[in-house]
């Protein structure tokens, strides 16, 4: 039913009326319609989305702060207007009078009422509760050898009786001293720096040298530390790492939502967003940049240094990613042949990408191995070396797009297959992402159907004493990514669902979790407020998502010539939180050894961290990507066959030998008509001559 003075079930948008507009929050995805002058907060509420508000909605706080997304939303079937808000408010007036701050865009939720359909985004300070950015920086073995230097040198003074300039006394103490040699013009921010340096320091100043060719900075007397900033661009996230150049510790690492969802969950949304609104891709590049200048403010704070000591910064993101960055145009990567702009790296000034760092400061952007297969992959690639290894290794970096590796010493492949956004917790009547509240482990009895399960933020089971006290403070919110995963695969190996993906309704005579949905029934996991439910909507959706990942696995293992991989590393935030036993109940991922299916962790953000400490590592990415075979799911005939196969759980055909060692899989059963509800009594209509 849709909204109705107040009153709404999210999924369902009901036929409009005259009277009403509908509302689309971001980045949750709920929805619903409400009569015109509804106050956005209210709004909000009333459809449980996730925005703070400690003063009530008196406009007083200025914790409700909302940015209203303008264009048109194919996805959502929605244009948002700027006139579809209230022009600015007499609350939100009084606000700014008083010393409250709204930046640039943002409204308040408690003050602006809907006057037309419309998007609104929830930043993330504006939420109660936050979400969790699961991107660490991994411990890795990474060869110290960065591409800025610094180099310290005592420098001659001027007489009368050399005409030489500051700048090429300079160059001839580095070359004595550190035998660098043909420097380049160094950037006249380092010119207009020298001096005062040079006569700071006594005549004695700390250069930092970029790839032994161009002086970058300068500062007075000696210095032992320059910093740099390794940053992984997901669809979904951003994660950053401040890295000491000199030593290669990780200082601090931090973490934030793609300010872009806003303009679509998945990328192909975006994309569509850039299609039907020109203009959309300059306003996606300010955003996501605004983001990175943001975070690298955040570790810099986080680790005690300043904003301006970071001289070096690389970059991975898939390839709309990674051309939005850039500011180029992404429409290409939308039809086929997917032709990227470039897929060489891309070095350049930092402050071409808008980052506000140090004057002189670098960027590096790893290269590209194909149209749906970025320098997100690579750094995949450069992080876990398939190709130093004899076995066949699968590498899976699972997102809103999956990317996939395969291969071993002698060859490796590579492809992109479309899972969507339904492993983030979109597309899912419960679904939301990590935060604290959100189930994130799930079991289920097989004898009397009783789930129990965790939540982020809770160190106890839901069943175990002291549950309730601890999550008073959040509640149970919703499920995110890992919680579906299992939930889904307990489900499976309890019968309440079948191999085929259908929720059995001939057990809700055994257990009230099964209930009617419809025509279908669902799982009931949370009985209380919300309850949270898994549909036969929802379990379609994973298998979706879970088939396409497969298809691709199994395309790139055909063109291989291999039947069995010996080696499987699940990465991103995704592959880090993941149970592997019930991903591959699900089929997720082919049948191996559970002993040698383990976690790459934030695998793409390690081969951004090993390119910013280790030059040569730079090179060695460019030349092993142009070795790198790619697969093209979308034209491979075979794709439909292994997608429909997947479909089932967790196979229709394939053994899971392996699996099946670990976990006692039913047998494999397919629905009928008792257990879906569905009646089968109609007779077919005889077609007339």
């Amino acid at each position: 039913m849709a909204a109705r003075g107040g009153v709404v079930a999210a999924e369902v948008v009901a036929a409009a009326v005259p009277d009403e507009a509908l509302i689309v929050f971001t980045p949750s995805g709920k929805r619903g319609r409400f009569p015109l002058g509804t106050p956005v907060l209210q709004a909000a509420r009333a459809l449980g989305v996730d925005i703070e508000s400690a003063c009530g909605g008196r406009a007083i706080c200025g914790r409700c702060q909302v940015v209203q997304a303008t264009g048109e939303f194919a996805k959502h079937g929605v244009v948002s207007r700027l006139g579809h808000l209230d022009s600015e408010t007499a609350e939100e007036r009084r606000y700014q009078e008083e010393g409250g701050v709204l930046l640039d865009g943002r409204r308040l939720s408690c003050s602006t009422a809907i006057r037309g359909d419309v998007v609104i985004d929830v930043p993330a300070d504006s939420q109660v509760h936050r979400q969790v950015v699961r991107k660490r920086a991994e411990v890795a073995d990474i060869d110290l050898n960065p591409a800025v230097r610094l180099y310290y040198v005592e420098v001659q003074e001027p007489d009368m009786h050399d005409p030489a300039g500051d700048w090429r006394r300079v160059m001839d103490a580095l070359e004595f001293e550190w035998r660098l040699e043909n420097l380049s013009t160094p950037d006249l921010a380092v010119l207009r720096s020298l001096q005062p340096a040079l006569r700071d320091g006594g005549w004695s100043i700390t250069v930092a040298v970029h790839e032994r060719r161009t002086v970058i900075g300068v500062w007075p007397g000696f210095r032992d530390r320059i910093y740099g900033l390794a940053v992984d661009i997901g669809s979904t996230t951003i994660a950053a790492h401040l890295c000491n150049l000199q030593d290669g510790e990780v200082l601090a690492s931090s973490g934030a939502m793609n300010p872009q969802i806003r303009f679509g969950e998945d990328l192909m949304s975006r994309v569509s967003y850039v299609m039907m609104n020109p203009g959309g891709d300059a306003d996606m590049t300010a955003a996501v940049r605004e983001a990175l200048n943001q975070l690298a403010h955040d570790v810099a704070v986080a680790a005690g240094v300043g904003v301006d000591e970071i001289v070096d910064v690389t970059l991975v993101g898939n390839p709309i990613m990674h051309h939005l960055m850039l500011g180029i145009n992404p429409v290409e990567l939308g039809g086929a042949p997917f032709a990227l702009a470039t897929d060489a790296p891309v070095a350049l000034r930092a402050s071409e990408l808008g980052l506000s760092l140090h004057p002189g400061a670098r960027a590096y952007v790893l290269p590209c191995i194909a149209g749906h297969v970025g320098a997100d992959t690579a750094g995949v690639v450069l992080s876990e070396q398939p190709h130093l290894h004899d076995e066949v290794s699968l590498l899976v970096d699972v997102g809103t797009n999956a990317e996939i590796v395969l291969g071993s010493r002698q060859r490796l492949l590579a492809c992109s297959s479309p899972t969507g956004p339904a492993f983030e917790g979109a597309q899912i009547s419960g679904g939301q992402r990590a935060a604290p509240g959100a189930i994130e482990r799930v079991r289920i009895d097989k004898q009397s159907l009783e789930p129990r399960f965790k939540v982020i933020g809770c160190d106890l089971w839901s069943d175990e004493p002291g549950f309730q006290a601890q999550v008073e403070a959040t509640g149970v919110t919703g499920i995110c990514g890992s919680g579906i995963i299992e939930v889904i695969a307990e489900m499976f190996l309890a019968g309440v669902i079948s191999t085929d993906g259908v929720v059995d309704g001939t057990l809700a005579e055994r257990s009230s979790r099964v209930s009617a949905d419809g025509r279908t029934f669902a799982y009931v996991l949370h009985a209380g407020t919300p309850e949270i439910r898994i549909t036969q909507n929802d379990v379609r959706a994973i298998q979706l998502a879970k088939a396409a990942l497969y298809a691709g696995v199994r395309l790139l293992m055909d063109r291989l010539r291999v039947e069995q991989v010996e080696r499987i590393r699940l990465a991103g935030a995704f592959g880090s939180h993941i149970d592997v036993k019930y991903a591959m109940v699900l089929g997720l991922i082919p049948d191996c050894d559970l002993r040698h299916v383990t976690s790459a962790g934030n695998a793409a953000g390690t081969g951004a961290r090993i390119a910013l400490l280790d030059e040569s590592a730079r090179a060695a990415i460019e030349g092993l990507v142009r070795r790198v075979e790619k697969v093209e799911t979308a034209v491979e005939p075979k794709f439909q066959d292994h997608f429909v196969a997947a479909m089932a759980f967790p196979h229709k055909t394939a053994d899971f030998p392996n699996l099946a060692a670990a976990v006692d899989l039913p047998a494999r059963t397919e629905s009928t008509s008792a257990n879906t509800g569905e009646s089968t009594g109609r007779r077919r209509r005889r077609r007339r001559a």
